[in-house]
This record gives C-alpha cells, structure tokens and sequence, in this order.
C-alpha cells in the first residue's frame, strides 16, 4: 500500500511539472507579444485546456503503459523507478539548465525497465523514435512555409502586422492557437505522467487521464508563471501572426501524433517551429552549427540519460546485480574523464597558440 501511495505521489507531481512547462510553450507567444495582458489568465487557460487534451489522450496512455514493455513486468516497483528515474532526470537537467523533453526521458526510463528484464517491443520503440526525428522536421517545414506566406501577406496588406482594426481578430488566433497547443500538451504529455500507473493496472485509463489532467491544470496554474515569464520574453519578436503559425503547427502534429497513440516531444516540434519561422524571414544564417548541436545534444541525452538510470535503479534495488552496476559506473566515470581531458587538452592547446607557441 506505502509503494503504491508513493508511485502516485511522485506520477501526480510529474503531472504538475509537465503543466508548468506546457504552460511556456502554449502560452509564450501569446503572453509574450501582448495578446494575453495577464499571466494568471494565460495560466487559467492553459490549466481547462490541457485538461481537455488530457480526456482525449487515451492511445497515447496505452502505449506508455503497455505499448513498449510487457505489461506482466510493469509491476508497482518497477513504475516507481521509471518514474522516479524520469523526474530526476528532469531534476538534474533544471539545475543544469537543459531543456529536456518530458516523452523523451519517460520512454528512456521504460525502455531502461524493458531491458533490465531483457523484454522490449523493438517494433513499437522504432515507430516512437522514428517520429522524434520526423515530426521536428515536418514542423520546421511547416513553419517556414508559413513564414516565407505570412511575409508576403504582411508586405500585401501591412496591417497584418498587428496595427489598425485587425488587431483583435489577430489577437483572437493567437490566443486560440495557444489553447489548440495546451490541449495538444494535455493530449500527449498526460501519459507520460499516468501511463506507467495504468501499465500496472493501479488505475484505469479514463480515471488516470481525468486524475492526470486535473494535476497539470494545478501545475500550469501554481508553477507556471515563472516559466511563462522567461518564455514569454524569449518570442517576443514573433509577429501576432507568426506566433499563431508556430502554436498552430506544434499544435496540429502533436494532436496527430496522439490520435496515433505516439508520445513526440512538444518542445522540439515547438522550437523547430520557432526556428523555421526565423529561417522564413532571416535567411538559412539562423540555422547555425550551435543550434543543430542544441537540438541534437538534447534529442540523444533526454532518454539515454533516463535510459541509463533507470536501468542502474533496477539492477541495484531489485535485481541485486552489482557486478552489472560496477560496470555501469565505470563506463559513466570513464566517459566524464574523457570529456574532462579532451576539454583540458582543447583549454591547454588554446592557451599554447594565445601564448604565441602555436604555428
């Protein structure tokens, strides 16, 4: 009973982290260019708005509880440990100041239970990971065809940019994108939160998407303003009109995705998005070699990390498995001892050629 207790305890926490981060990306651009005046009402509908995405999340529940592992090992241990791994990951990442992608490190932390009990559907984890990498495209694509459209409508009629009677229906979309973008958020990113709980049969799905949907509602509305603050900052030189077109693309992918029970991650479809829009109006130079590391760095280490730690919990707690352990921890301090001394060697070559002992 104490274990269960615990595994809802830390799902319903995760859940009201995922509100707080969904709340940046619905509502940023909104709050950001003007739209929304205050942040409590951006937070508010967010909240009734991820709540309904979450009602309609089901598929994607399903395949987070029993779509990548076997639901026979998905025991109440085992969601405690994929959850904890993934809210730790998210954890160490804040504290670091890496974005990372909440499907990302919940399907890392499964796929890391699925091999600790070598029982994994390679089949359905190669759909997932294929569609990480499709969808971000597709949105970029997207949205710079969007871009390069708005840029001509804005020349033809220079209103569009915000100023003289069409303001308010501008507004209007923005706002509505946002809401279609939280309910995108609602949608897929619930399951992250309760799918391993329905995995091990301690609720069912209408009940956990309902539970689910109410704590990222209570996220977006007690821990959402300080993100939504910093994003909001971040786009505030999208255009209104520009800013509907990202929401509207990361939106619409987001809700295909789940209609096909796919976890995709929302901040890189959104940000891919956002990229696409500057690369329509600022030319291809905004697509830099430091970007394309961002986006790659954050794809590769959200579920491996997850991955990894999930992986070592189970060995140690539940499988008593130290040699295994032992290794896993020589491989990571060999792997930070590499780093370290190819950054030193990288620091030391540098200051040789400052120095003048270069060629």
């Amino acid at each position: 009973m104490t274990l269960t207790i615990v595994a809802f305890a830390i799902a319903l926490f995760f859940a009201m982290n995922i509100g707080a981060s969904g709340t940046a990306a619905a509502m940023g651009p909104a709050y950001g260019s003007g739209a929304i005046k205050t942040k409590r009402t951006a937070m508010l509908l967010v909240a009734v708005f991820a709540l309904l995405g979450a009602l309609a999340g089901g598929e994607v529940v399903k395949t987070i509880g029993s779509g990548i592992i076997p639901a026979d090992i998905v025991t109440v241990q085992v969601v405690i440990i994929i959850l904890a791994s993934a809210c730790l990951s998210l954890f160490i990442a804040n504290l670091l100041g890496i974005p990372l992608s909440t499907s990302e490190v919940v399907v890392g932390s499964i796929v890391g239970a699925g091999i600790a009990y070598q029982a994994l559907y390679f089949d359905k984890l190669i759909v997932i990971v294929s569609f990480w990498v499709i969808v971000p495209i597709v949105g970029f694509i997207l949205a710079y065809i969007s871009g390069k459209i708005i840029q001509l409508m804005e020349k033809r009629w220079p209103q569009l940019k915000g100023k003289g009677k069409w303001h308010k229906w501008l507004v209007f979309l923005l706002i509505a994108a946002g809401c279609m973008e939280a309910f995108a958020a609602g949608m897929n990113n619930v399951a992250n939160a309760v799918g391993p709980l329905v995995g091990a049969g301690l609720i069912g799905i209408n009940t956990a998407v309902l539970v689910g949907g109410i704590f990222v509602g209570l996220g977006a509305i007690l821990l959402g303003g300080r993100v939504l603050e910093t994003n909001g900052k971040k786009i505030t030189k999208l255009s209104l009109l520009q800013g509907t077109a990202v929401s509207t693309t990361g939106g619409t992918l987001v809700i295909i995705a789940s209609i096909f029970g796919l976890p995709v991650p929302l901040t890189q479809v959104t940000t891919s998005a956002i990229v696409g829009i500057g690369t329509a109006e600022n030319g291809f130079r905004l697509w830099q070699k430091s970007i394309i590391k961002k986006i790659v760095k954050v794809w590769v280490v959200s579920p491996v990390f997850s991955l990894v730690l999930s992986y070592g919990l189970i060995v140690l707690f539940l499988q008593f498995d130290f040699y295994t352990l032992f290794v896993i921890l020589s491989v990571f301090v060999a792997t930070v001892g590499s780093i370290s001394l190819a950054q030193a060697s990288k620091r030391e070559r540098s200051a040789i050629h400052d120095q003048g002992g270069g060629i």
